[in-house]
């Protein structure tokens, strides 16, 4: 009877043994999730993006626009998700990893340099599609007090925080001299930088995440004696600052890059135009489950 009972145990013990495994091994055939931005013009970057890391194979006819069927195959074992743009920060926990705009890492405290296993490779200049830019409606396109808020961002001022502040997620994308130095209370004296509407006209600009750069463009328009004061409105998602300018909600944004624009503008037609340039910011694959893009892949495994 005891031996009986035994050996039953020992069964029993060998099915859970395998169920477990098979589970496992269940668990393990499943894709790996990769978040991905929702909008047109960012999931082509990332989908360039995971073909650069080395996760897919993209048709070369898709060019710098590619989209999800032009994906011709998935070298390892992931799903891509798109998701909205803003929410990709917070359910990082809920990917294997999640390809972020610098507009919403920053924010969140995630460094490229540090926190990322690849970051998107942008080379500066006119013809850059995703240099991001401020915009206008095309009707208040040479309005002088809006180019003075270009030439404002344009500034040497602007230039050293963006690079002391961002840690290479974003790189000024006019002309600045590289050889400066600053003191260790340069980023956050400027970001407590105040000042007051009263006697200056008002400009309300719209921006998606942190508008922190703007008190230092508020600076130098005071340091310049324009008689501008910015009025910094900060939306939570991509679709609603075009929407805001287009109709007279606000004057101006700054959260877009050029490819976006031109998208929105075709599928909206919004009547809105670029007016100057002001920063890069490269997309970046963050995980939480994986510290070096090997890592990434070993988790994933090879798509059978």
């Amino acid at each position: 009877m005891k031996k009986g009972r035994r050996f039953l145990i020992i069964a029993v013990a060998a099915l859970l043994v395998f169920a477990i495994v098979g589970c496992e091994k269940k668990k393990n055939n499943e894709p790996l999730k990769i978040g991905v931005p929702s909008d047109a013009t960012n999931q082509a970057r990332a989908i360039t993006l995971l073909e650069t890391a080395g996760l897919i194979e993209v048709d070369d006819a898709a060019g710098f626009t590619p989209e999800l069927k032009d994906i011709t195959k998935y070298i390892y074992n992931i799903e891509i998700v798109p998701a909205a743009a803003n929410t990709l920060v917070a359910t990082l926990d809920d990917y294997g990893a999640s390809t972020i705009n610098g507009t919403y890492a920053i924010p969140a405290g995630l460094v490229p340099s540090k926190d990322g296993l690849i970051t998107e490779v942008q080379e500066p200049g006119s013809g850059n599609p995703f240099i991001n830019i401020i915009v206008a409606r095309t009707e208040d396109k040479d309005n002088p007090d809006y180019k003075k808020v270009v030439e404002a961002y344009q500034s040497q001022l602007v230039a050293q925080y963006i690079l002391e502040k961002n840690n290479g997620a974003s790189i000024p994308a006019f002309e600045y001299d590289p050889n400066y130095t600053v003191d260790e209370n340069f980023v956050s004296d400027l970001e407590g930088y105040k000042s007051s509407p009263d006697g200056k006209k008002t400009i309300k600009i719209g921006v998606c995440g942190s508008g922190d750069t703007f008190r230092v463009v508020q600076k130098v328009l005071d340091d310049n004696n324009s008689g501008i004061y910015l009025d910094v409105i900060i939306f939570d998602a991509y679709n609603l600052p075009n929407e805001a300018l287009d109709s007279g909600e606000i004057d101006l944004n700054s959260f877009q890059h050029k490819a976006y624009l031109e998208s929105e503008i075709k599928s909206q037609g919004y009547d809105l135009v670029s007016i100057g340039d002001t920063s890069s910011a490269p997309l970046t694959l963050y995980s939480k489950k994986a510290s070096s893009l090997d890592e990434l892949k070993e988790l994933a495994g090879k798509k059978d």
